[in-house]
C-alpha cells in the first residue's frame, strides 16, 4: 500500500443525528497538534440555529486495515455534555467563524486506526506563499457520493478566486472557484506545497470550506449560479486548538 495521503485518510464523512433519527452528511478532516487529536468542520454542520439544525451526536468512519481497505469502524461522538457543546468555535472582529474543532480523546479510537491527519507543518507560514488563480484540492463527500467500497472521499480541483491574504468583504475568508455541492461543508481546502525541504509535507492545508456562493438577484432561467466558494483561513485553526483562549458565541 502507499504511504497514507492526508488528503484520504486524513479526511472524514460526518453524519449528524438526532437520536437515532438521521439529518445531514458533511465532509470534515483530522488536525492533530502534539499529542491532542481534533476532528474540524463547518460550524454549521453541528448546529445551525438559522434553519433548526441542531444534531446531539455524529459519526465517523475510521480505517482499521492498511492491506484491506474495506475494514473500518464506526465512531460515534456525542455532541454536548452537561447540557453544552463539546466543540470550540471561535469569533473574530467581523463576528463567528463557520468553523469548529471537537477534541477526540485517543483512547476511544480504535485499534489499527489508519488516520493521516493534518498538524501545524501543513498551516501556509506565509499568505504571500500563495496567490489568486493558484490550484487547489478539495477533498470531500458531493452529495453524499465517494468510494463506498473503500469509504474514500473524491477529491474536486479548485482555484483560488479571489486575493489571498485579504478578509474577503471584512470576513476571515477567501473565495475559491470550484464546482462543489453539499455534502462539501467542512472540507479541507489543499494546495500543493512547491518546497523541497525534506519532511515537508506535500500538502498546505489553506483553508476549510464553508458554504457556496450565490447572487440573490440571479435569474435562475437566465444565468448560471457563480460556481464561487466560501473557505474560512485555516489559520484559526491554531487557537481552536490551543490550551487555553477558546471563545465561544
Amino acid at each position: 500500500m502507499r504511504q497514507l495521503d492526508e488528503a484520504l485518510f486524513g479526511v472524514t464523512r460526518v453524519l449528524t443525528f438526532s437520536g437515532g433519527r438521521g439529518l445531514t452528511a458533511a465532509s470534515g478532516f483530522f488536525f492533530q497538534r502534539d499529542r491532542r487529536l481534533f476532528l474540524v468542520t463547518s460550524r454549521h454542520v453541528l448546529s445551525d440555529v438559522h434553519v433548526g439544525h441542531a444534531p446531539d451526536r455524529i459519526e465517523i468512519v475510521i480505517h482499521t486495515d492498511a492491506r484491506d481497505l474495506t475494514v473500518r469502524t464506526t465512531l460515534s461522538i456525542l455532541l454536548h455534555r452537561d447540557g453544552r457543546p463539546v466543540w470550540h468555535e471561535a469569533r473574530d472582529r467581523a463576528g463567528a467563524i463557520d468553523v469548529a474543532a471537537l477534541e477526540i480523546e485517543l483512547g476511544v479510537m480504535p485499534a489499527g486506526s489508519l488516520v493521516r491527519p493534518f498538524v501545524p507543518a501543513h498551516l501556509s507560514s506565509s499568505f504571500d506563499q500563495f496567490q489568486v488563480g493558484d490550484r487547489l484540492a478539495i477533498p470531500g463527500f458531493p452529495l453524499g457520493f465517494f468510494d463506498t467500497v473503500h469509504h474514500l472521499p473524491v477529491v474536486r480541483q479548485a482555484s483560488i478566486a479571489s486575493s489571498y491574504g485579504v478578509r474577503f468583504q471584512g470576513q476571515g475568508s477567501f473565495l475559491t472557484d470550484a464546482r462543489l455541492h453539499r455534502g462539501c461543508s467542512g472540507a479541507p481546502v489543499l494546495a500543493r506545497s512547491e518546497t523541497s525541504q525534506p519532511g515537508r509535507p506535500r500538502w498546505c492545508l489553506i483553508g476549510v470550506h464553508s458554504s457556496r456562493l450565490d447572487m440573490a438577484t440571479r435569474d435562475v432561467v437566465l444565468d448560471e449560479s457563480l460556481g464561487l466558494n466560501c473557505a474560512w483561513y485555516a489559520d484559526v485553526l491554531m487557537p481552536l486548538t490551543a490550551d487555553v483562549g477558546f471563545a465561544r458565541p
